[in-house]
């Protein structure tokens, strides 16, 4: 990959956390539409230690990834999955695991608080229904053309918005924010896999497992699978923000770091690409490789983490008539709020480590993610709104959020 020295920065998580953590100040200074307690971090901390205490009392935590949520309903749909494709060998397991997880997360955007899911007899909703939804579409053939266990580009080509309500049971009664643009990201997969050919030989998304074999060997950093992942898959997304015909993907603009269009105005949080990556990680594990230093990705500033800070206090808007409004992913305020939340999760991880004695490489943000603030978002939210909606409207389109 011959990137700049600029896009090549733009595309690490080193990024992420020195550009939101200069935005974080601006705001602590006075600037933008946040005010901030700080002295309530201790109390969000220990209520995030009382969440992992209540979902791992054995501390056994595994990365924050989408494979959790296949288990929801104490149902191992994982060892399903492993009898289902037992017979392969390891390096085609892995792609069927990656061509699995990589088409779930890009269809994992937020669902919308009255969205629903049947299997059978239980009932999903939220991100746990996205999950078995399109585990079972995956494995009913949706992706693949010939109800093979694989997800291939001719057959995601083929998406549209019917395939998508189908799958995900959509109705007049039940819907599905973001139809169209859940399609149109699985569509984007498909030209995307096409249109690479050396890199995705047989047109499959799992093809990154030979990628990352035949460029990094079987020994590689997380950064550099995220980098992989932004390269290789970033002409999915809606066209943004290009540098160098580079598409830069969760990358935005805010003023108080430098002029419009300016390389200094540049906040990225690549938050699904870092959720997959998460998600790719021990895939890798399995089939072989050794994938190090985890502890150098961000934590993921998405509506359930940002929703923490909002609902402990830990943040406030200064308007309260911006409660009310919905924000587009683009706007100030929404960009402010997500570099927020990856700058307080990394305060919050310190010291719940701190607390539990452990280092960053034992205990890194994946950990602090699935252990505490995920749920803890999630649950506070329950707390305070009976539908246990976000405190923020979003005007979401299904590819952020």
């Amino acid at each position: 990959m011959n990137l700049s020295k600029e896009v090549d920065y733009i595309l690490s998580p080193q990024a992420v956390r020195e550009r939101t953590f200069k935005l974080y100040e601006a705001v602590k200074s006075g600037k933008g539409h946040f005010s901030l307690h700080e002295e309530k971090l201790g109390e969000v901390c220990d209520y995030v230690l009382e969440v992992i205490k209540d979902n791992y009392p054995d501390f056994n935590i595994p990365f924050h990834s989408r494979w959790g949520h296949f288990q929801v309903g104490k149902i191992d749909r994982n060892s399903k999955m492993e009898e289902l494709i037992k017979d392969l060998d390891s390096l085609e397991k892995g792609r069927v695991k990656l061509d699995l997880v990589i088409t779930s997360v890009l269809l994992d955007a937020g669902a919308g608080a009255t969205w629903k899911y049947r299997e059978e007899s239980n009932i999903f909703s939220r991100s746990e229904g996205l999950a078995v939804a399109s585990w079972h579409m995956f494995f009913a053939g949706a992706f693949s053309g010939d109800k093979s266990f694989k997800a291939q580009a001719d057959s995601l080509l083929k998406v549209n918005d019917k395939v998508i309500e189908e799958g995900f049971q959509v109705s007049s009664s039940n819907p599905l924010v973001g139809v169209g643009g859940r399609a149109g990201l699985l569509r984007s997969l498909g030209e995307c896999l096409k249109s690479q050919p050396d890199a995705f030989v047989d047109g499959r998304p799992g093809n990154i497992l030979d990628y990352m074999k035949s460029h990094y060997g079987m020994e590689f950093n997380a950064s550099d699978l995220l980098k992989s992942v932004l390269v290789l898959f970033g002409n999915i997304w809606p066209s943004r923000l290009t540098r160098e015909g580079v598409s830069l993907g969760d990358v935005w603009e805010h003023p108080a770091l430098g002029e419009k269009g300016s390389f200094e105005a540049l906040v990225p949080f690549h938050k699904l690409s870092q959720w997959l990556t998460y998600s790719l990680i021990e895939v890798f594990e399995e089939a072989g490789f050794t994938v190090k230093n985890a502890s150098e990705m961000t934590g993921l500033p998405e509506y359930r983490n940002g929703g923490l800070l909002l609902d402990m206090g830990l943040i406030d808007l200064k308007d309260k008539d911006d409660y009310k409004k919905s924000h587009r992913p683009d706007s100030e305020l929404i960009v402010e709020w997500r570099a927020l939340t990856v700058t307080y999760l990394d305060k919050i991880g310190d010291i719940v480590r701190e607390k539990l004695g452990k280092s960053a490489d034992e205990f890194p943000l994946a950990k602090v993610l699935e252990g505490g603030t995920w749920w803890a978002g999630r649950r506070i939210a329950k707390e305070k709104r009976e539908d246990g909606s976000t405190p923020l409207s979003l005007a979401s389109d299904g590819t952020v959020f």
